[in-house]
């Protein structure tokens, strides 16, 4: 970075009277992190990086070569809108980079990057609109629970509700961080809300989906309550997924949108859409990354489970939204908020371009409600489900070569140990449902 550009984004800092800021980033897993630093050591963060123990976080570096450095992008700068006047936050978004100056092979930011200039070669840009839904519930004791917040349903309005107040707050606060929101309200399960904001470049919407997480759980905890992203907290209602709506621009105009084409879409999004189809069972592991995702995934509960599109319905994994011209888009139902969004968007976009480059022809959009179908019905048209847990999943990324490429030797070696492990603790596991089922008849 030129002296010219670290000058400005310090003044910014001071004139902003800025005391604090977090370096943020992502773990393998999508979590957040960040590490806090005062005003007066960003000049070495721009120029040298804050360096880090990279074996400390999940899915980076092994121990003998663990010592790794965070530069901040200054197009992430965002004022903290609840931090203390007085003593006032700001945050950056970091890419990782080795002590040798080189971009982190693991980094998930990089590996979005590297997807989205590939198909800038090809005069594309990539554009994602991800709708995030989460559940708020009670602290008990200061912790965690399943306790509902509230028992409305589908767009209800309870004025009184903390529910209400948490969407409020972050939608305040995230509208002052540069999000553009298109709506928020009340989801179909109790406790379940939904936040969308306006779609934008795959990267800057990755961004966006990490600082939504972190400001979800702090506005929540503000208010005594807990926000969670895990997919299916409780049994018997519908879990939270993060529908990814997506499209690619060429020469300023919607690719995805033809006038005359069936349906008015393009080949290009046609070819898109089979690429999805093509590598649906290796992106299942990326954007359903936990062994409670598959909860999710199962009939019943408006979650996507057969494998086809359609440009009418919603009971289809990938569905066109009624709108056109520039609003033409794929929606991809069956990612889940726990996903980590750069790595998720990769993939994506890595397969959608696989279709769109060898010119993959889908399969004929499905028009009937899949859910309502039989088996032999579904069997007839050639639909079939995605994996039925982590470990199908984790095997079915393991096979797919351009996922594997895209992702890189080390983020697939870690994301396959990371599911292994999961799958045997899961798998050793001995549940309530267990004991209530057998201890008594057995």
């Amino acid at each position: 970075m030129v002296s010219d550009e670290i000058d400005a984004v310090l003044s910014q800092l001071e004139n902003d009277n800025v005391r604090s800021v977090l370096l943020q980033f992502s773990d393998l897993e999508g979590k957040p992190k960040n590490v806090a630093i005062p005003t007066k050591q960003m000049k070495k963060a721009l120029t040298d990086g804050i360096s880090f123990d990279g074996s400390s976080i999940q899915g980076f570096a092994r121990l003998e070569e663990s010592d790794m450095l965070l530069r901040p992008d200054p197009a992430t700068y965002q004022i903290i809108p609840w931090s203390d006047e007085k003593f006032r936050a700001a945050r950056f978004i970091c890419d990782v980079y080795t002590t040798r100056g080189e971009p982190f092979a693991g980094d998930p930011r990089n590996i979005l990057r590297t997807q989205i200039e590939k198909a800038a070669e090809l005069g594309y840009t990539f554009n994602v609109g991800p709708e995030m839904e989460f559940f708020l519930f009670r602290l008990v004791d200061g912790h965690a629970s399943v306790n509902l917040q509230d028992h409305s349903g589908y767009f209800d309005q309870t004025p009184t509700d903390p529910g209400e107040d948490v969407r409020r707050d972050l939608v305040i606060s995230l509208s002052e961080m540069g999000f553009n929101i298109e709506a928020s309200h009340h989801e179909v399960a109790p406790s379940q809300h939904e936040i969308d904001f306006t779609y934008g470049d795959a990267l800057g919407m990755a961004d966006k989906v990490v600082t939504f997480k972190f400001a979800a759980k702090t506005l929540a905890l503000k208010r005594g309550l807990h926000a969670t992203f895990m997919p299916k907290p409780i049994f018997g209602i519908n879990g939270s997924g993060m529908h990814v709506n997506c499209s690619l621009m060429k020469d300023a105009k919607n690719a995805f949108f033809d006038p005359d084409g069936d349906h008015q879409l393009s080949d290009t999004a046609r070819y898109f859409i089979a690429g999805l189809l093509k590598h649906i069972d290796g992106i299942t592991r990326i954007a359903n990354p936990t062994v409670n995702s598959y909860k999710r995934l199962i009939p019943g509960y408006e979650a996507p489970v057969y494998v086809g599109w359609s440009a009418l319905n919603r009971s289809a994994l990938i569905r066109v939204p009624s709108s056109r011209g520039k609003s033409t888009r794929a929606e991809l139902r069956s990612p889940d908020p726990t996903c980590n969004p750069y790595l998720t968007f990769a993939v994506m976009l890595a397969a959608g371009m696989d279709g769109v480059i060898n010119k993959i022809e889908p399969t004929e959009s499905i028009d009937k409600n899949i859910f309502r179908m039989t088996p032999a019905e579904r069997a007839a048209e050639g639909i079939r489900c995605l994996p039925w847990n982590l470990q199908e999943a984790n095997n079915a990324l393991l096979q797919d070569e351009l996922l594997c490429s895209v992702l890189g030797e080390h983020v697939v070696a870690q994301i396959n140990r990371i599911g292994e492990l999961e799958w045997a603790d899961y798998s050793r596991a001995i549940t309530d449902w267990e004991i209530k089922r057998y201890l008594p008849n057995y």
